[in-house]
């Protein structure tokens, strides 16, 4: 077992006129995540070799005119999707709380379809290839998601489900540590370091090697199909040892099922994984067919 190490959410907080402001790992995230990829997409752009005949579906101006975009669609997807997804009751009697994004709430699925909305608006209003441009998008978006991922392990959040092996993490907090043990500590699994290693890691060398050494830009709509199926399957795999959301969580059904016969049955992360998997086989199908 590992003790979860004494670690602040804050960076650091100054405090003016009796007024904190802090600077959270979880925001520095978002920040260096879409750093990362603005830079990555600007050095992709300027390779012209890496794309079909047509070059470059976008230009660097566009790109960065774009990351504004995306950005919206993040915050108001992800909101939308932890609303709509996982507590629509709740929001339901509470309509006034769903603007107050900074008590927490997002969810990667909305976040995705926020995206994929701005993205597909500004591509019909500029008249740029939707395929080769979601491609450079999906070659990106990695880099969010291991740093996202890593921040929800330094804010001791979504963890895993009980474990007794080795690398088990002792979090801290009651919900943390109410595992119906009679005594001592309760060790997860550290879900949001796999989900780091798997989507955001291996996942982003896969596409970088497909992208800079198979010619997988050349094919519009393949990177982004790898893109669906790698984070479609490392999410519906890890989903198995990730604690479920505590509103699916009953007597009736204590795994959280969020659809479920019996005791069989799938949590909303892999119901909401599958729809992306499905997408991701379809775009690189498609995009092999008219190679």
């Amino acid at each position: 077992m590992i003790i979860f190490p004494d670690i602040s959410p804050n960076i650091f907080s100054i405090t003016i006129l009796g007024i904190e402001f802090a600077l959270r790992w979880y925001a520095m995230a978002y920040i260096a995540g879409i750093l990362i990829g603005w830079r990555l997409a600007l050095i992709s752009l300027q390779k012209p070799a890496l794309w079909p005949d047509k070059g470059a579906p976008i230009t660097p101006p566009q790109w960065e005119d774009m990351i504004t975009w995306i950005i919206i669609g993040v915050i108001i997807g992800g909101r939308l999707g932890y609303v709509l997804f996982y507590q629509p009751a709740y929001f339901a009697q509470n309509p006034g709380s769903i603007i107050q994004v900074w008590q927490g709430g997002m969810a990667f699925h909305g976040g995705f379809l926020g995206v994929v909305t701005a993205v597909f608006i500004y591509c019909k209003r500029h008249g740029l290839p939707l395929a080769s441009t979601a491609d450079l998008l999906a070659l990106c978006s990695p880099a969010g998601l291991l740093l996202g991922r890593c921040a929800n392990f330094i804010n001791a959040e979504l963890w895993g489900r009980p474990t007794d092996l080795p690398w088990g993490v002792a979090f801290p907090g009651i919900a943390a540590q109410d595992c119906g043990q009679l005594e001592g500590l309760c060790a997860r699994h550290p879900s949001q370091l796999y989900e780091a290693l798997l989507e955001g890691l291996i996942l982003g060398l896969v596409l970088l090697w497909m992208a800079y050494r198979q010619g997988g830009l050349k094919l519009p709509g393949w990177i982004t199909g790898l893109f669906f199926v790698g984070y479609g399957l490392s999410r519906f795999i890890v989903e198995f040892l990730r604690q479920p959301d505590a509103q699916f969580v009953t007597l009736e059904n204590p795994v959280g099922l969020a659809w479920h016969i019996g005791s069989i049955g799938l949590t909303m992360g892999q119901l909401l994984s599958l729809p992306m998997i499905a997408v991701g086989v379809f775009l690189c199908l498609k995009a092999r067919r008219h190679a």
